[in-house]
């Protein structure tokens, strides 16, 4: 039987915020390829994306990350409002000995990016700016790949995009992405898959 290296690993796992339990007793286990995590409105999916990314610490259980480098882009963050998109992806470039800039170049035209890269990210609607993202995560070359709704306000033609970059993720051995959203999305039906984290509807 084939084994697979475990990138980030979950025991117990709670998040209790406001009197109220967000997250209880999860148990998972992320390997190259990918992973989802799927649940309704509410149900805790960014929360424990940060849980995973060590932004947010839990407040029971454990979890463990066994990876050298870590991607969980967030463009659409405020606080970077005012700076270019060119400027952007630079300073993500630096974070990632892997990066690839030829992918990254790629993806800049697949997803009618070059134009907007001398704006500041406010400029870009909330799907560029989504897209700007989404090129980060996948030039990154980061063992742990972590994407946030990455279908939410994009075009079809960006989406069927997405979903040819995701069927690839599936069969990476080196890298893990996690994809948290609602459901599966249809396109990625006969997909397998490495680990479901169903949070509820």
């Amino acid at each position: 039987m084939q084994t697979h290296p475990i990138f980030c690993q979950a025991t117990g796992l709670g998040l209790f915020f406001a009197g109220r339990s967000v997250l209880s007793d999860l148990n998972f286990a992320l390997s190259p390829g990918l992973n989802v995590l799927r649940g309704g409105d509410g149900r805790g999916k960014t929360s424990l994306l940060r849980l995973i990314s060590g932004t947010l610490a839990p407040t029971a259980g454990h979890i463990s990350r066994s990876v050298s480098t870590l991607c969980y882009p967030c463009p659409e963050d405020p606080s970077h409002d005012a700076q270019p998109v060119r400027q952007w992806l630079a300073a993500q470039r630096q974070a990632y000995p892997a990066w690839s800039q030829p992918l990254e170049a790629r993806l800049l035209q697949a997803f009618a990016l070059s134009e907007h890269l001398d704006k500041p990210l406010y400029m870009l609607s909330t799907g560029s700016r989504r897209k700007t993202g989404l090129v980060a995560a996948a030039a990154s070359g980061a063992q742990l790949t972590l994407l946030d709704q990455p279908y939410a306000a994009l075009d079809a033609r960006s989406c069927a995009l997405l979903s040819e970059l995701l069927a690839e993720a599936a069969e990476d051995t080196r890298r893990a992405w996690v994809l948290a959203d609602y459901a599966l999305p249809p396109a990625l039906a006969q997909v397998g898959l490495r680990a479901v984290v169903d949070l509820g509807d």
